[in-house]
């Protein structure tokens, strides 16, 4: 059987190179892979596109490769609170994607299931539309997408088995079991690690057929976006 498990996030990435693609998993605050970030802020990889549903905040997830000016380009649907993302696209250091939320999810789900491009009305008669096929289905009109290509997928879980089977809590479920699948190379820091054969089948979310390494996380923030008390 082959071994997936690593020791920290650092041994992970240990062939990340310049000019990856790398799609981080994580929705808002929620399920964002903090060790495998921080480990490739060290590596110090240059060039890369990160596709990932927010751009993150300032020192936080992706936040802290755009501080370290790594990143080429962002593809995602929502930049969020992110002085240093907006002062990279004013300047024009950083190009810039952005992609309706649902089409970035099945940009994803379809790299995953191996389906190359697929129709959808979302962004018709908007910059969207710019330089892509459109058809009309039933008297209505849609844009030609296609799947996603990326070198890596960093995701984070809550539960993992060193197989490499993956169970998200929450939030967290978004994205990260789209984008599990969809990686050539998928890397998973969990909170727990546990021994082969103790999950639960029925609760398993990604299975251990996507994930290529597997390491147990640590010294995990888990900020709140937005506190409320009353």
């Amino acid at each position: 059987m082959m071994n997936k498990l690593y020791n920290n996030a650092s041994d992970a990435i240990f062939d990340l190179k310049d000019n990856s693609v790398i799609m981080l998993g994580g929705f808002g605050l929620c399920g964002i892979p903090e060790n495998l970030i921080s480990a490739l802020v060290k590596r110090g990889s240059r060039n890369l596109t990160c596709i990932s549903n927010n751009a993150g905040v300032d020192d936080f997830g992706i936040g802290l490769l755009l501080k370290t000016k790594q990143v080429k380009k962002m593809i995602s649907s929502y930049v969020g609170e992110n002085s240093e993302f907006e002062k990279q696209l004013l300047n024009g250091e950083l190009e810039v994607e952005l992609i309706p939320q649902g089409t970035l999810a099945e940009r994803c789900r379809a790299a995953g299931a191996g389906i190359p491009a697929f129709y959808t009305p979302s962004g018709v008669g908007t910059e969207v539309s710019n330089g892509k096929e459109s058809r009309i289905f039933n008297g209505k009109t849609y844009l030609l997408e296609k799947a996603f290509s990326s070198d890596f997928s960093f995701v984070k879980a809550w539960k993992g088995d060193k197989m490499g089977n993956l169970i998200y809590r929450g939030t967290a479920r978004n994205f990260n079991p789209m984008m599990a699948a969809a990686g050539k190379i998928t890397i998973a820091e969990v909170e727990v690690l546990v021994e082969n054969g103790s999950l639960d089948p029925n609760e398993i979310h990604t299975p251990n057929i996507y994930v290529d390494r597997i390491f147990k996380g640590k010294n995990y923030e888990k900020r709140i976006e937005k506190l409320t008390t009353k």
